[in-house]
């Protein structure tokens, strides 16, 4: 069943998704969302080299099989900043979430809390913050900061993820600016859903801008001062998101951060950046245990969360995976993504006689480097495919609402 808000396509789905691996649920999604909304989840910026090489760099590390380890029954259980969790997998932040599904972050939520896993979701949400909590009280979640220019919009937005109960920030770093995401400009894409903290704000609903544009709205001058200020009026533990350096997680340390957040955001920024896996090993060393890691970028196997926890992280989070689950499934699709991760990482785990999540950042790894495609990107004329049209993932034009994000076919 498809819903519609102004015409826009939403999934209404709420079902389990079989699948062998999470990848094939990106083409199996094209047939439940709009062309702009598909590329805005799936593209990097530029060629996306970057991208690509987020999952391709996983390859440099490879995995050593243990033997004679009398070892069963793995459990992936864990804890993070007080938390207990049921696995190391982490919901990472992503906005407009009612481009996959109508219930959007809502949806989203009962999902991860459903596979105890963290949830954090992005000040450009389509849902309040009271309604994401509402649905899993009792659900641990964090909440990813764009820091406003306009302090006062910072200060509503703390006041009201405290009382939610959210229990920290990621204050994203990574990205002052869009990058250039040359799928967005070809499909012309623009947020077509409301974004709660603008309506609530400002009036303004931040539909029909484009990516470029919300992020004008953000502060573009970043310092180490700002961290602290942020923890001081927040109250809330603060890790910087956004670090690709051993430099960089030293200043955040120096400046109060609670935690580093290692990510490239996902690709969608630098293109041409080192993937986050080969840069997490250094950042760990610098970090020496001072202060828990995230983690993400790339990651599409349990294979990768296990590399991850052995080379530093503490939380391994995954982004467009959960958002084609959300597509094809609702809540029980974002859980079945996180259930298929778990049940690959619990293989890895058996196989290497770790029992525990702590036993993976214990774990032997090699490091042999592998070569990585120079490609133009999937949205490049000489490559991008006809984009296929159902009864779902089609725009219904109306007399008050431009075309948002639709497909041009």
């Amino acid at each position: 069943m498809t819903y519609y808000y102004k015409g826009f396509p939403q999934s209404d789905r709420d079902e389990k998704i079989s699948m062998i691996n999470v990848d094939e649920l990106e083409e199996r999604a094209k047939k439940v969302m709009p062309e702009g909304a598909y590329y805005y989840i799936a593209s990097g910026a530029e060629n996306e080299w970057t991208w690509r090489a987020n999952t391709s760099a996983f390859n440099h590390y490879q995995i050593v099989p243990r033997a004679l380890t009398d070892m069963q029954d793995p459990q992936t259980d864990t804890q993070f900043m007080g938390m207990k969790l049921k696995t190391p997998i982490m919901i990472s932040p992503i906005a407009c979430h009612g481009i996959a599904h109508k219930d959007a972050e809502v949806a989203t939520q009962k999902g991860v809390a459903a596979a105890g896993a963290l949830f954090s979701s992005s000040t450009y949400a389509n849902k309040s913050v009271e309604d994401i909590a509402a649905v899993a009280p009792e659900a641990p979640r964090f909440f990813q900061l764009y820091l406003s220019k306009d302090w006062d919009f910072n200060k509503m937005v703390f006041d009201a993820i405290k009382k939610a109960d959210y229990k920290g920030i990621f204050l994203t770093v990574d990205a002052l600016v869009s990058g250039y995401r040359e799928a967005n400009l070809r499909t012309k894409f623009t947020y077509p859903v409301p974004l709660d903290f603008f309506t609530r704000y400002l009036g303004a609903k931040g539909e029909g801008q484009s990516v470029a544009q919300m992020y004008a709205a953000s502060a573009q001058k970043i310092g180490p001062e700002d961290v602290a200020r942020i923890k001081k009026e927040s109250g809330l533990s603060v890790f910087v998101k956004g670090v690709m350096c051993a430099e960089d997680a030293y200043k955040a340390i120096g400046a109060g951060a609670d935690g580093i957040y290692v990510t490239n955001h996902g690709g969608r920024e630098i293109d041409g950046s080192p993937a986050t896996i080969d840069v997490l090993p250094e950042i760990a060393k610098a970090v020496n245990h001072r202060v828990p890691i995230v983690f993400d970028s790339g990651v599409r196997r349990g294979s990768h969360v296990f590399k991850a926890l052995a080379l530093g992280a503490d939380l391994v989070g995954i982004g467009r995976p959960y958002l084609y689950g959300l597509a094809l499934g609702g809540p029980k699709g974002v859980e079945s993504v996180i259930d298929q991760l778990n049940t690959e990482l619990k293989i890895d785990m058996q196989l290497t006689g770790c029992k525990t999540i702590e036993d993976i950042k214990h774990a032997k790894i090699s490091r042999i480097h592998y070569g990585l495609d120079a490609m133009p990107s999937n949205t490049d004329p000489s490559r991008m495919k006809p984009y296929p049209t159902t009864a779902e993932n089609q725009i219904k034009s109306t007399n008050t609402d431009a075309v948002t994000g639709a497909s041009q076919h």
